[in-house]
């Protein structure tokens, strides 16, 4: 997790995790159920046939998938790749909430349902789509919590309210139809600036650094901002891959190292998660 102060507490992919927010007693409590690794093919798990550099052996590749690499700044550490046999496993030893199963399995007959997850007391998510993640953060906040969930989608915030609604929780949820970034406005506009504890973005990549930008206004100090799919599959660390939504993200990633406005960490989980916590 690098040096910085999250107090973060293993994040193992598909498991219940907590986040400790500094200076606050509000727990964030995210799970986190959906996977993005590249297929095993092409003698590689999770990773492009690669480098010169990094020698890879594969073992097993049907069910104990990983990876050793011979280069001895890695430490010969063996890098798991979720193989369908592990990923059930997975998922038969965490604690899901049957209401969020049940949204879990209506979302992934979706198309593009490749998701993202967490939860904490007064929160933003820009990029709702079914509403899984939302769900799980709504399902820990407290009575008096709020989440203000964007999502430019009608038919996606459909499924999204129906599981709200089933799983009692709709009262803490303030939906807001249309573009995030309006919404991030006029939420600065209303003199919210500073009084959010956690953010979470998966939405429009080309977007992230307005949405940063936006955020951080928002977000008090001490808080979090995560967003999703910074490793983009594994097409950052291609040089060969230069389409726009790739090339953001690269430049996006780039620019956060940079920013000494948040203390960050990139967490290998999913897709990838940077946790962003504002200084």
């Amino acid at each position: 997790m690098g040096s910085t102060s999250l107090g973060l507490h293993r994040w193992p992919i598909l498991a219940r995790q907590r986040v400790l927010l500094p200076q606050r007693s509000a727990r964030l409590q995210p799970k986190f159920y959906s996977l993005s690794w590249e297929r095993c093919h092409r003698g590689g798990i999770g990773f492009r046939a690669c480098s010169s550099k990094l020698k890879k052996s594969i073992r097993g590749c049907a069910t104990n998938a990983f990876v050793v690499a011979d280069d001895k700044k890695y430490g010969n550490k063996q890098i798991i790749s979720i193989t369908p046999r592990l990923y059930d496993y997975i998922l038969a030893n965490v604690r899901e909430p049957e209401v969020l199963r049940q949204l879990r399995e209506e979302t992934a007959s979706m198309r593009g349902s490749m998701m993202q997850i967490h939860g904490a007391e007064k929160c933003i998510e820009v990029g709702v789509y079914t509403g899984y993640s939302s769900l799980a953060i709504a399902l820990v906040l407290p009575e008096s919590g709020r989440l203000v969930a964007c999502e430019r989608d009608a038919r996606s915030l459909e499924v999204a309210k129906k599981y709200y609604e089933k799983a009692n929780v709709s009262h803490k949820v303030d939906i807001r139809y249309g573009l995030a970034a309006d919404t991030l406005r006029s939420l600065i506009l209303n003199g919210e600036a500073c009084s959010y504890d956690f953010a979470f973005v998966d939405a429009d990549k080309r977007m992230y650094p307005e949405y940063f930008e936006l955020l951080l206004q928002l977000v008090r100090v001490g808080g979090l901002i995560v967003f999703d799919n910074v490793l983009w599959h594994g097409k950052v660390a291609d040089p060969e891959v230069n389409d726009a939504k790739t090339v953001s993200i690269r430049n996006f990633n780039a620019d956060l190292v940079e920013d000494k406005r948040v203390s960050i960490s990139m967490v290998p989980i999913g897709d990838g998660m940077t946790i962003c916590r504002k200084s």
